[in-house]
C-alpha cells in the first residue's frame, strides 16, 4: 500500500470520529458508546479531543498531498495510532474488552500504526 493511501485512508478515517467526539458529544457518545455527557467539563473534554484528532488529520492529509511532509505524517500516524491503541490494549489487560466499536477502533489503529511503520521501513 502507498504511503499516500494510508495517510488518505487514516485522515478520512479519523474525521467523522473526530466529529462524533466533539460536534454534540451529548447525543454522539451516549448514543455510540453509553457514555454520559452531562457537564460543560465533559463536553469540552471531548471537544478537545476532537481538535486533536482533526489537527492529526489535517497534517496527514498535508502529507498526502505534500511529499515533503510525507515522512513527518507517516511519523505522526504510528505515534498516534500507537499509542491510543497501546492504551486500548492496557484497558483491555486492566478492564476487560470493551463493546465492539472500540474493540474495532483497536484493530484499525494497530493496522494503521503497522501500515505507517511499513511506510516507513520502505526503501526510497
Amino acid at each position: 500500500m502507498s504511503d499516500r493511501l494510508v495517510l488518505l485512508l487514516a485522515a478520512l478515517g479519523l474525521v467523522p470520529i473526530a466529529m462524533s467526539y466533539g460536534l454534540m458529544p451529548a447525543q454522539s457518545l451516549s448514543y455510540l458508546l453509553g457514555i454520559p455527557v452531562e457537564s460543560v467539563n465533559h463536553t469540552h473534554v471531548f471537544r478537545a479531543v476532537m481538535g486533536l484528532y482533526l489537527a492529526n488529520a489535517a497534517l496527514w492529509f498535508a502529507g498526502y498531498f505534500n511529499p515533503s511532509l510525507r515522512v513527518a505524517a507517516l511519523w505522526s500516524l504510528l505515534i498516534f495510532m500507537g499509542g491510543l491503541a497501546a492504551g486500548r490494549v492496557l484497558s483491555v489487560i486492566v478492564d476487560g474488552v470493551p463493546g465492539p466499536l472500540l474493540v474495532f477502533y483497536l484493530v484499525a489503529e494497530l493496522t494503521l500504526a503497522a501500515l505507517a511503520l511499513r511506510c516507513l521501513r520502505r526503501p526510497g
